[in-house]
This record gives structure tokens, C-alpha cells and sequence, in this order.
């Protein structure tokens, strides 16, 4: 395994071409008043797996891919239910 940054998010926008916008969430306790931080941020990661809205990913680090893309996806970890998929079946 290599040294480069693995974080886990949510896909939040997958409108570009191989492209996808992935919403970091991390949790934290404030180191003076104790309170419970919530903090999130969006990074845009490159996308050849075929991520949908809601899909739970990995990504990791990467040299300079655009002005603004430094992560590629690395693994789907969950799937959003209904992401994409038909129903196939007896429906009245």
C-alpha cells in the first residue's frame, strides 16, 4: 500500500464527464468549548467507475488531474438504493 490520502464520502453531483463531486463529512469535539463540530466539504474527483448521486466512495489522492480535480475515485463502497436502476417485474 502507498502513502497517498484515502478519504470516504458521499456523491453529491455527476452532471460532468468523468467527473464527480464528492462530499467529505468529518466529525469532530471542539478542543476548548467541548461541542460537537460538524464539518463537511465538497472536492470534485475524476470518475471512470460510473458513480450515481448518493453512492458511498473511497478516493485518493493524485497529481493534478484539471485546475481543480486531485482525487480519482478509488472504490464504490455502497450504492444508493434505486440509483439508476429500472424495476424489472410483474407491475400492474
Amino acid at each position: 500500500m502507498n502513502e497517498r490520502r484515502r478519504l470516504i464520502g458521499v456523491v453529491t453531483s455527476n452532471r460532468m464527464e468523468k467527473t464527480v463531486v464528492v462530499e467529505i463529512t468529518r466529525t469532530y469535539r471542539h478542543p476548548l468549548y467541548q461541542k460537537v463540530v460538524h464539518s463537511s466539504r465538497k472536492v470534485k474527483a475524476h470518475d471512470v467507475m460510473g458513480c450515481e448521486i448518493g453512492d458511498q466512495v473511497q478516493i485518493v489522492e493524485t497529481r493534478p488531474l484539471s485546475r481543480d480535480k486531485r482525487w480519482i475515485v478509488e472504490a464504490i463502497l455502497s450504492r444508493e438504493v434505486g440509483a439508476g436502476e429500472e424495476i424489472v417485474g410483474d407491475q400492474p
